[in-house]
């Protein structure tokens, strides 16, 4: 008599783990799949011919003195604009984290 309701304590225990797992493989694989929608996203980004928007279309900085600097925040796009001595601009494009603004 006791050993069935053992192997049956035994059966739905060993469930009960298992079922666990395939939730944490489940919440695993979601977390990956989001992940990598992100970095497509980021690399689609990076990749786009409008993503950055500087006067030289090699991408470079000219070679030179700078001549000012702009900071913009809190619109559509925040960005560091950078004004050469030459009269070209860059654009680097910026980030908020944990109250650091992060630009390039």
């Amino acid at each position: 008599m006791r050993l069935p309701l053992l192997l049956l304590a035994a059966g739905l225990l060993l469930a009960g783990c298992q079922g666990g797992e395939q939730r944490n493989n489940a919440a695993d694989t979601d977390r990956l799949n989001r992940l990598e929608l992100r970095v497509q996203q980021l690399e689609q980004r990076q990749a786009s011919p409008g993503g950055v928007d500087t006067s030289d279309p090699t991408g470079k900085a000219p070679a030179g003195p700078v001549k000012s600097l702009t900071f913009r925040t809190d619109s559509a796009d925040d960005r560091l604009r950078i004004y050469w001595a030459d009269g070209s601009t860059s654009d680097l494009p910026c980030t908020k984290e944990q109250g650091t603004w992060a630009c390039g």
